[in-house]
Formats: structure tokens, sequence, C-alpha cells
């Protein structure tokens, strides 16, 4: 089913539009969204910042010794892994482009910009789809967490079997053609706003769930059927 039911449901529920959380560069963009993963917002936002303390810009990043990168960004999770992995990106994206720059990426459609994201290494779906949508590019682009993917398929929406990175074009797809980057936006922070509120991953809270009547898990678990 399209997607817009959800939406509009979930909006009266958590309040739209929502503001966007910050306006970085694209290429800051990438950065931030490489250090985020699976680690806390605050966590993450400190260790961006303590890289921008640190190091004179992306390419003193890009040089400089991994141990001395790991150490700036010692809070996230894994960053044993994340320093070599953020140099080894902001080095392919040298290669390809001659300079540390995405301002390219403003003239291109979205799903071209994206496919030229996620081939660089360590980008994948949700981060080239963040990149687009939260930067200063402002793209109609759909970041799927694990909230929202766990919303998405109790309501159907996917297969439980398919996995959060194959289910951005799927769900993208679902969504109004004539729908703006804001639109896009908030139906990702709806969504994952509805799965750490209500749809819980252990004892979702049905019960108050405005979505009740879309979603087959909800009424299995109610031991509803459908109006």
């Amino acid at each position: 089913m399209p997607d817009g039911i959800s939406h509009h449901r979930l909006c009266a529920e958590y309040g739209c539009p929502v503001l966007y959380f910050h306006a970085l560069a694209p290429l800051d963009e990438l950065v931030s969204s490489l250090l985020s993963h699976r680690t806390k917002n605050a966590d993450s936002a400190r260790a961006f910042a303590s890289l921008r303390a640190t190091f004179e810009d992306w390419a003193a990043v890009r040089d400089a010794p991994v141990a001395e990168v790991e150490r700036a960004i010692a809070g996230v999770t894994w960053p044993e892994a994340k320093a070599p992995a953020l140099q080894r990106t902001l080095r392919a994206l040298t290669e390809r482009q001659g300079l540390l720059d995405l301002s390219h990426l403003a003239g291109m459609p979205e799903a071209e910009a994206a496919a030229w994201l996620a081939s660089l290494p360590g980008v994948g779906p949700k981060t080239a789809a963040a990149v687009l949508s939260f930067s200063t590019l402002r793209g109609r682009a759909l970041p799927v967490d694990s909230h929202h993917h766990r919303v998405a398929a109790r309501l159907g929406l996917i297969p439980k079997s398919l996995a959060v990175g194959p289910s951005h074009v799927v769900l993208a797809a679902l969504l109004p053609e004539d729908w703006d980057a804001q639109a896009f936006y908030d139906h990702h922070q709806m969504l994952m706003r509805h799965g750490q509120r209500c749809c819980f991953f252990r004892g979702p809270a049905c019960g108050r769930c405005v979505l009740r009547d879309l979603c087959p898990e909800g009424q299995s678990r109610l031991g509803t059927t459908p109006a």
C-alpha cells in the first residue's frame, strides 16, 4: 500500500513539519553520518566536534596518522574501525574528484547522487540518503534506520526478511511523487519516532498505536481483524 496514509496519521500524532536538526555541508554530513553508525547522537556529535577542533580540515584528517584520528573520535562505537574507514572514504573521494568536495551532487538527480555516494568505500544506502536529506543539499531522499525498518515491516510495507540496506529503494518508491524534500524528511522522522515511542522492538504498544488498523502484526497481537 502507498505509505501516505501512515504518514498523515503519524504527523497528526507527533507533529509535522519537523525542523532539520542541522545544516551541514554535504562533506561534513558524510563524515558525521559515518561516525554515527551504532552510536548515540550525542556521542557522534562530540566526535565530529573533536575532529573539527583537532584537525585543520578534512584533508588533514585524511592524511593524519590513523592513531590520531582514532583518539579524536574515541567516544564513538568502534573508533578503531571507524578511523581507518573514514580515511579510506576521504582518500577515495580525493582520487575520484581531485579534491574533497561534494558540491557537484547538487546538480544530480537524487537516485544518481545516491548511487554515486554509495559507490564510495564505507558508504551504504543509509549514509548516502542521510547526506542527501540532512545536509544543505536538502534532497528528496529517505534514510531508513532500524526503527523505521521495524515499523515498515510490521505494517507489511516490506517483507520482514528484507534487510535495511535494500529496503531504502523499496520504501522510497512507496512515497507520493509530488512530495518535496521536507515531506521525505518528515516521513523519516515520523517512522523513526513511532518506532522509538510506540512500536518497540519488544512489547510494542499496539493498543495505543494510531496505525493499528493498518498493521497486520498489530491486529494479530491484539486478536482483531481489519474493519
